[in-house]
């Protein structure tokens, strides 16, 4: 056990999670209190211990089913395995199960339709042990697993998801909790919410059978193998130039929560800031305790004060998802600054300030910077040359000594001439200037990028690819 736990926390080390030594050892201590036979009592102990945000959950419940499987493999033919690995999880469902278990040995008789049927039953009626056993049978039959093969699964999924037809599952689903539910007073909702329930009915039926395909190869491999060839990065460690649709629903999930926690270190940095200025009047008042001499010297309260901040955000095709979450998040944090004003540019430059403030979410700010055409101002390729010309001939006069620049962007300007010389004026103009490229530090200055031009003017150009390097940027700002 003491080594399968060293192993768990190593790969979970390896995907990124955090975890001190001492972690570790209290999750060794938590499973003094639980008892080992019940692998869903272990799992809750360990990710209680090992996990610290919501965030991390789904990558901690991958990496533990590999290295804790729910039935030994020689049990996997026996029928009633499956139920009892039910029990085994600690669900509370094994009366239920149960009466069905019996029958996990006559399941591979069954043609695909009798299968179905089966599968859409056991999600109505929410039996997960009927589920596991219906997961098994259908991996055996279609998903074709190759021993030896370094792959991660995703392909023995897809096969077997698509002889079940998910699609298929969904309707006959929803159709069957529409018919239950029948004059219960859902009629006008209650077509959608079936939808609804059954789609994420079959999820956590793909989920069983994903599942069934880990554990035959870890079987076959070895748990460390198959954890190297699952490894995928941690939502706040996705690059946002290549982050696939589901990962930028978990970067906008994460967006807020984030803002919120930086704002507030923002606003408590400020707060225990020391003033440089002595305060003398309270300096002397202390030295009374002390016979006269003043041996406590008392500052005054600081005031700092608030940064102006200026964002000049590319939202080009090739950057628009890094523009549109580095936007959002600068928005929530406009406490922390004196002023927070926003501009968009691809060949053109418009200022968004008023629409971020005013739109709820980051996706509908989005789309509304792209139904409106903002930043474009001939043929929608980027042009960082006549942007940043363009915004200074109509804002520069609004940056001053106080005022804290940030631009956003790959600084690839399609061959046009950069015009570095502007971002140098709006340096010598402001407090400070930043830039922020989502791109790898080793493609910069290659093809048609321009950043070399531009970072002699800047005070530090910064590799941002990812919310974390995104959170440790804006929190080094403040």
């Amino acid at each position: 056990m003491l080594g399968t736990v060293e192993s768990l926390v190593a790969e979970l080390r390896a995907v990124g999670l955090p975890i001190a030594v001492s972690e570790q050892i209290d999750a060794v201590r938590a499973l003094e209190y639980v008892d080992l036979g019940r692998r869903g009592d272990v799992r809750v102990a360990l990710r209680t211990a090992l996990v610290k945000t919501a965030a991390h959950e789904h990558a901690f419940d991958t990496v533990f089913d590999l290295f804790f499987r729910p039935v030994p493999p020689a049990a996997l033919a026996e029928p009633g395995a499956f139920v009892e690995a039910v029990d085994s999880e600690g669900d509370g469902d094994g009366g239920g199960g149960r009466g069905r278990g019996g029958r996990g040995g006559a399941l591979a008789g069954l043609d695909d339709d009798a299968l179905r049927t089966l599968v859409v039953d056991a999600l109505r009626t929410q039996d997960t042990a009927l589920q596991r056993a219906l997961a098994a049978v259908l991996v055996d039959r279609h998903a074709d697993v190759q021993p030896g093969r370094p792959v991660a699964g995703t392909y023995y999924l897809y096969r077997t998801m698509r002889a079940i037809d998910a699609d298929r599952l969904v309707t006959e689903l929803a159709a069957a909790d529409e018919i239950a539910d029948h004059g219960a007073g859902r009629a006008a909702l209650g077509g959608r919410l079936s939808r609804e329930h059954a789609e994420a009915a079959v999820q956590g039926f793909r989920v069983e059978v994903e599942s069934e395909i880990r554990r035959r190869l870890v079987e076959d491999r070895g748990a460390e193998a198959v954890a190297k060839t699952l490894r995928t990065p941690l939502p706040e460690d996705v690059a946002f130039l290549t982050a696939s649709a589901a990962q930028i629903d978990l970067l906008r999930e994460s967006v807020d929560p984030l803002a919120r926690v930086l704002a507030a270190r923002l606003a408590r940095k400020r707060r225990h800031h020391r003033s440089s200025r002595p305060d003398v009047r309270r300096t002397m008042r202390t030295a009374l305790s002390t016979g006269g001499v003043p041996a406590t010297v008392a500052y005054r309260p600081p005031r700092p004060p608030k940064p102006r901040l200026v964002v000049l955000a590319d939202v080009s095709g090739s950057v628009s998802t890094f523009a549109a979450f580095t936007l959002y998040l600068v928005s929530a944090l406009r406490g922390a600054f004196a002023s927070v004003r926003t501009f968009v540019f691809v060949d053109g430059v418009d200022e968004v300030t008023d629409l971020l403030a005013s739109e709820p979410d980051l996706a509908a700010a989005t789309a509304r910077i792209n139904r409106e055409g903002l930043g474009v101002w001939l043929d929608g390729h980027s042009d960082y040359g006549h942007a940043l010309e363009t915004f200074e001939d109509r804002w520069g006069a609004e940056i001053t000594g106080r005022t804290t620049v940030l631009v956003l962007g790959d600084a690839r300007s399609n061959y046009h001439a950069p015009r570095a010389e502007v971002v140098g004026r709006l340096r010598a103009s402001a407090d400070q200037l930043y830039w922020l490229n989502p791109e790898p530090a080793g493609a910069w200055n290659s093809g048609d990028s321009v950043i070399g031009g531009y970072a002699p003017h800047c005070d530090e150009v910064v590799e941002c690819r990812t919310v974390r390097q995104l959170k440790a940027f804006v929190d080094a700002l403040g």
